[in-house]
């Protein structure tokens, strides 16, 4: 019974681990691609029709990016930001923003 109390254990631990992406070169890929349109870190969109990215969930960025990229969410602008991305720049990118403070939800 304890083996399989410990590996229930194990198992849940190891789905709690997820490859998050470095928020310094996501920073460093947010200049070169989204600060136009988004703002250097995301809290201040150049139009009212781009999203605030800052603060956003680390998850739903990515899940985001990655659907802008297959085409699944349609935007044909963001489409051509998203396609060239590596899985790691997309992580990259969530991470960096969701690093970054904002008024979209509390700060923890």
């Amino acid at each position: 019974m304890s083996r399989v109390l410990f590996a229930a254990a194990m198992l849940v631990l190891a789905a709690g681990v997820q490859a998050r992406g470095s928020a310094e070169a996501g920073k460093a890929k947010a200049a070169q691609v989204c600060a136009a349109c988004h703002g250097a870190d995301g809290a201040k969109p150049t139009a009212p029709e781009n999203p605030i990215l800052a603060g956003q969930y680390y998850d739903y960025l990515v899940k985001a990016l990655s659907d802008y990229k297959s085409g699944k969410r349609a935007n044909a602008l963001m489409k051509g930001f998203a396609e060239p991305l590596s899985k790691k720049e997309i992580e990259d990118l969530a991470a960096w923003f969701a690093s970054q403070k904002s008024n979209l939800h509390f700060q923890r």
